[in-house]
């Protein structure tokens, strides 16, 4: 179920406008496994990838270069992070081939924001956990992903493996900043067919599959 105490867009902003200065300095010491799914992402000559809550650009900048072949495109309901995306991107030199738009993770009609209905590739990185309607985020990504196409998902696990003072710490330190894992992941993804679940580094993460 969603919570509704988890956050809007203006919240959003609100807790980004100054951190995205610094947020990919400081995420890539615990937002692990998203390099891991940029190398599966691997979409067909000519394809077209779909990044669901973008946050800064980071992983479409990185995406983008490891694929020249595709077309990449990006959403996020925080108006101040699309603007470090844009810039970081701009930067890059790879606005003819990302294109990013404001909505909802849980509420997004593709053809609207971006003129295509369906993507070969979907993905959500560290973005379901602070999608309150995130069961939604996921059907909406699932339909926005085109026949044979995919959806992958990574994500923070339950850290079942790991030191009990050690989730209780992490899940302290995620709730400053609206962030929630998602206990109920496995069975969600595991309602769709053709769909898997791996947990990563002790189930600190979990990467998450649906194919078409």
């Amino acid at each position: 179920m969603s919570d509704a105490s988890s956050p809007t867009g203006d919240l959003m902003d609100s807790i980004y406008r100054y951190q995205r200065h610094f947020y990919d300095l400081t995420r890539k010491y615990y937002l692990l496994g998203r390099d891991r799914l940029i190398r599966e992402l691997e979409p067909p000559q000519d394809g077209s990838v779909l990044e669901v809550g973008c946050g800064t650009g980071r992983n479409l900048i990185k995406a983008t270069r490891r694929y020249p072949h595709a077309q990449f495109f990006g959403l996020d309901i925080s108006e101040a992070m699309l603007e470090k995306a844009q810039s970081e991107i701009d930067r890059a030199g790879l606005g003819s081939r990302i294109t990013l738009a404001q909505a909802d993770g849980s509420d997004f009609d593709p053809q609207h924001l971006f003129g295509r209905p369906v993507f070969d590739r979907v993905f959500f990185s560290y973005s379901i956990s602070m999608i309150p309607a995130w069961e939604q985020a996921l059907a909406c990504g699932y339909a926005a992903t085109s026949d044979d196409g995919r959806l992958l998902v990574v994500d923070f696990g339950q850290q079942k493996e790991l030191p009990r003072w050690f989730s209780r710490l992490l899940t302290w330190w995620l709730k400053q900043f609206h962030v929630t894992p998602r206990s109920g992941l496995n069975a969600v993804v595991g309602s769709y067919e053709r769909a898997r679940v791996v947990p990563m580094f002790g189930d600190y993460a979990r990467m998450a599959e649906i194919s078409r």
